[in-house]
């Protein structure tokens, strides 16, 4: 029995090498991310397969949360995948708020450190181009799914973000979970890498592949 494990592990000692490595590399370098909601709409749709990259904040050793560098900081207006211990899933949402930061809202006008957030109209069905000091991106607010869209301003302790679904009145985030920890942040989502439609058999939608978020 001993040979016959030695001798296998030989002749699939390539292939055993590169699932080794695979998985490693999902641990620390680069993975995917299933988006099953709505929640970012319209920047990102059910159905979307995330690239998201995990060394943009920091390099971890293999198979554990213990960190070996600190490549980078979170900035506002960054999306990214979290561990959500306050949900008990994994969730990908936008940083909207950085340690440091004050932040308020009030019937959906988000406000940074005192300063108004910009909306322009970009297309019908509620979407809007937001302005978070100078990152521009797409926003939606449906006026028939109104939730917490006003809160008093907080201040963003260090080690702590404060993220949001762009889709402002159908998304689960901090004006429900609270702030996020810098170690539940998995990395930064950078591009679609592939989408499948729920509505029609999960079919490819061929005009999202490789598309870049910001």
């Amino acid at each position: 029995m001993k040979q016959k494990t030695i001798r296998l592990l030989k002749e699939n000692w390539g292939f055993l090498l590169f699932l080794l490595l695979m998985f490693a590399s999902r641990s620390s370098l680069a993975d995917w991310y299933h988006v099953p909601s709505g929640s970012m709409l319209p920047t990102i749709e059910v159905g979307d397969r995330i690239l998201v990259n995990k060394m943009a904040y920091r390099l971890e050793i293999p198979f554990t949360d213990i960190p070996l560098i600190q490549t980078g900081a979170p900035v506002r207006g960054d999306i990214v995948v979290f561990n959500s211990k306050a949900a008990n899933e994994r969730l990908i949402k936008r940083i909207v708020g950085i340690p440091g930061d004050q932040i308020s809202m009030i019937n959906n006008q988000l406000i940074v450190n005192g300063e108004i957030i910009q909306y322009e109209i970009e297309q019908e069905h509620y979407i809007y181009n937001e302005n978070l000091l100078g990152k521009h991106h797409s926003v939606q607010f449906v006026p028939a799914n109104q939730v917490k869209d006003s809160f008093a301003n907080i201040v963003i302790p260090q080690g702590f973000y404060f993220v949001l679904g762009d889709n402002r009145n159908n998304s689960r985030d901090s004006r429900f979970l609270g702030l996020v920890s810098e170690d539940e942040l998995q990395g930064k989502a950078t591009k679609v890498i592939a989408s499948f439609d729920p509505d029609n058999y999960y079919l490819p939608k061929k005009d999202r592949n490789f598309v870049t978020l910001n």
